[in-house]
């Protein structure tokens, strides 16, 4: 209930305090009595909505530079000296990542994402996911990691949110150097001083002029990256029937921490699991001891159409090779066909394009405000038409909201309050996600019909089995989805989703299951003793 309490008081805190800046930032219009009408769709001026932040002048640091060039360590380093801070991270596992380097260094550090709370007695540190992040404390000092993710269509608008409203003395901020100019432009206005610190790769990273060719040319520490569950699985088993290489593999829609322990198999010198299969995921929020990067393919799906990869997006993940101070001081890159090679090396030989836009969306209470004056309650309606009218500087676009409309026309169906339903738009759901969509309009019929959420009256205990195939496997991680989104919504609104440690149990042995199915799968090499690796 504490949780729940906090998120209403920081609501209305932010709401109330960000109004009378809003108010003399909003366009307004005559009308016939005289008075004036406020505009709520004009969002030019987003720094106004922060006044905690603009009270101070903060000194901003932009570590800027390639993939393993130090930069977010040093932006650490000032994190760890300093007398109360923030971490903002784009990834779960990042922000695991960074509260356990804190406590470890002896600065005791909160834990905080959509779906956990590890709380330190006396801590003044949070790491945190970048939505979580806190924009009505006052902190000493602040990092928001991998800054070019505020041109994100779906989450910019949180990066924006974080690097407009966060009130410290010191704001460090990492990322791609393309991020520097669209950066430097949205700070113009709030008073801030900047100071770029450019950093060069702290080990070589050699393109390879020739192509993998053959699976059997494969060697220790590879990665092949490729973009879709299916060719992942493909690859794992064609590398495993060569029979010298058994395969950790990483892909988004595995748990984190399932992602977490495949990734430390293959990390494991003592494990034969000693090449990664792997998707984009990769990209960011693992430390991975890779000899070699290999693309299969330089093509992905990105939900919309199948399109080459961008110049960011190739150079993130081939920066993966030669992590510094790992066993594998040299990084090489390849593709796995030699048609692709050209694309690899300009990509690499070039700088990744200038960020022109950040992400931006209206918060709830403009939504809220808006429903009042409209005298509407349909928050499908609301989206559409704020979308449709909102005025934006030119620095900013509004994020994609197609996730959120989904959600809306189904919450739209039910008695529910907009808060409510807000609440349910913004949760971590796929919608394109059949069982996903299923287990929120379950959540949200029986929230509306009763007041209160039990998990037994979704899941059942007891019922979930270690896949037999991919099929049963995309359940399963489906299920996990669902699971994780009642933990999300219980740390939200706790007195109606009261199994949230029941839920966790589940996630527990979703994450077991699935992680046998993992070791079980592909080829098995009858004289290759499995050292480091559970047996069940």
């Amino acid at each position: 209930m504490k949780h729940l309490i906090l998120w209403r008081r920081l609501l209305l805190r932010s709401t109330s305090s960000r109004n009378a800046d809003r108010w003399n930032c909003s366009r307004r219009f005559g009308t016939q009595d005289g008075r004036q009408k406020l505009d709520l769709t004009d969002l030019t001026c987003p720094h106004a909505w922060y006044p905690n932040a603009r009270r101070k002048k903060r000194k901003v640091f932009l570590h800027v530079g390639p993939t393993n060039s130090g930069k977010t360590y040093n932006a650490l380093k000032s994190l760890e000296r300093s007398s109360s801070g923030i971490y903002c991270g784009p990834l779960r596992l990042l922000a695991w990542e960074v509260a356990n380097r804190l406590n470890k260094a002896g600065v005791q550090c909160d834990l905080i994402t959509g779906q956990e709370r590890e709380e330190k007695e006396g801590a003044r540190h949070k790491s945190v996911t970048v939505e979580m992040a806190d924009t009505c404390g006052d902190y000493n000092c602040a990092v928001i990691d991998e800054i070019q993710m505020i041109s994100c269509r779906t989450r910019g608008f949180s990066f924006t949110r974080a690097l407009l409203g966060i009130s410290s003395d010191e704001l460090h901020v990492c990322g791609d150097p393309a991020a520097v100019p669209l950066i430097q432009k949205i700070l113009e206005v709030t008073g801030d001083t900047i100071k770029v610190l450019y950093y060069d790769r702290l080990s070589p990273l050699l393109p390879l002029k020739r192509p993998l060719g053959s699976f059997a040319n494969i060697q220790r520490g590879d990665c092949i990256v490729t973009f879709s569950r299916q060719e992942i699985y493909k690859l794992k088993r064609h590398i495993e029937i060569e029979g010298r290489h058994l395969c950790s593999v990483v892909y988004g829609s595995l748990p984190p921490e399932t992602r977490t322990r495949q990734a430390s198999m293959f990390n494991d010198e003592r494990s034969n699991f000693d090449v990664l299969v792997a998707s984009d995921a990769i990209g960011m929020g693992l430390n991975l001891n890779i000899s070699r990067v290999i693309f299969s393919t330089l093509k992905k799906f990105d939900g919309i159409e199948l399109r080459e990869l961008s110049i960011p997006e190739i150079k993130q993940i081939a920066g993966r090779a030669g992590r510094y101070g790992s066993k594998f001081q040299t990084g090489e890159v390849t593709c796995i066909d030699a048609d692709d090679l050209p694309l690899l090396h300009s990509s690499l030989e070039s700088p990744s394009p200038v960020l022109e836009r950040a992400g931006l969306f209206p918060s709830f209470d403009l939504l809220s405000l808006y429903s009042r004056i409209h005298m509407t309650t349909d928050l499908h309606h609301i989206l559409e038409r704020f979308v449709e009218k909102a005025k934006l500087s030119p620095n900013y676009f509004i994020s994609d909201c197609e996730q959120m409309l989904k959600v809306a026309a189904v919450v739209d169906e039910l008695p529910m309050a907009l808060k409510d339903k807000y609440l349910f738009c913004i949760c971590p759901v796929d919608m394109n996600d059949d069982i996903s969509a299923q287990g929120l309009t379950q959540f949200a019929e029986n929230y509306a019909r009763k007041g209160v959420v039990k998990l037994r009256e979704i899941f059942t205990p007891g019922t979930v089995k270690v896949p037999k195939t991919h099929k049963a496997l995309k359940e399963l991680e489906s299920i996990h989805k669902v699971l994780d989104l009642y933990v999300w919504l219980s740390f939200r609104m706790e007195d109606s989703f009261p199994d949230r440690e029941a839920a966790a149990s589940q996630k527990a042995i979703c994450n077991l299951l699935i992680e046998e199915f993992l070791e079980n799968f592909g080829w098995r090499p009858t004289n290759m003793k499995m050292v480091g690796v559970r047996h069940r």
